[in-house]
Order: structure tokens, then sequence, then C-alpha cells
């Protein structure tokens, strides 16, 4: 459920790995300070992650799935592109840190594409998704444990 969340104060929510004092690798839900806009506790729902074709169990955000042409097909598709806004606007802001607009990126799919993949040069992470009004320097996408989860014990 954290995946594609939003907290109470309009952050992205993400699911993060840790060692626990016992060695074992455990999950937890952390917000980030990236902001979704005019969003606020939301859970995406199954039938988006359905028609997007992403995954609630995903770690960090970053704009590397863009590169799948068959994620990308399914985000481009009327399903996932017309009624699950609060994807669209994650990977149309990771598309933008890329320096790709994703409705252009949709529009190549249905030429090439093999081609629009080609087009994405992914460094591995992007430096989140970046609102108009809001940008942050990679730096300050760190997360915290603001209101996703408490912090890990």
């Amino acid at each position: 459920m954290c995946s594609f969340s939003v907290s109470s104060s309009g952050n992205r929510c993400l699911l993060e790995t840790f060692e626990s004092g016992d060695g074992n690798l455990k999950f937890q839900c952390k917000t980030s300070q990236v902001m979704a806009i005019n969003m606020r506790e939301y859970i995406e729902s199954d039938e988006c992650v359905s028609a997007c074709g992403v995954d609630k169990n995903s770690f960090g955000i970053s704009s590397d799935s863009l590169l799948d042409s068959e994620v990308t097909l399914k985000l481009c598709s009327p399903q996932c592109y017309y009624n699950c806004p609060n994807i669209i606007d994650l990977y149309y802001n990771l598309a933008l840190a890329e320096g790709v607009l994703l409705p252009e990126l949709c529009k190549s799919q249905t030429i090439s594409s093999r081609r629009s993949v080609i087009q994405l040069q992914s460094s591995g992470a992007a430096s989140g998704p970046m609102s108009a009004a809001a940008s942050a320097p990679a730096s300050a996408i760190s997360s915290s444990s603001i209101d996703c989860a408490p912090s890990p014990m």
C-alpha cells in the first residue's frame, strides 16, 4: 500500500528497505520530500495499479521503468492515462526529469515503441518527480518518517 500513496501532508510515500538489528532485511514506508500535486491522504486503487502496469511493492522512486516498452504502453493506455492522475503525475515528472515529456513519449509509442525507449537516457535514478511549483535537488529527495510510517525500531 505504500508505493503510489500520498501522505496527509501531500508528500509521496515510498517503500524502502533497511537492515534490522538482527541483520534481517525489513521494509518501511517512508515519506519523501517529493510533493504530489493537489492530493492528500491518497492510496492508489488496485484498478489503476493494474491499468498502469505498476507494482505497489516497488522500492523508491525511479524512472527506470520508463525504459520498459511494456510499462510505457500501459502507462499510455487510455485506461491509465485518463483515469489515474496520481500515477500519471508521478511518471510525467519522472519523464520530465529525464528530459522527455510523457505525452510525447506516449505519442511516439504508436509510431515506434523501440525508438521512444531509446530516447530515454536513464542514469539509473531520476532526481525524482518535481511539481512545477517545487523542484528539489537530488540531495533533497531523501526520505524522512513524517507521516507515512513510524521510524524503524
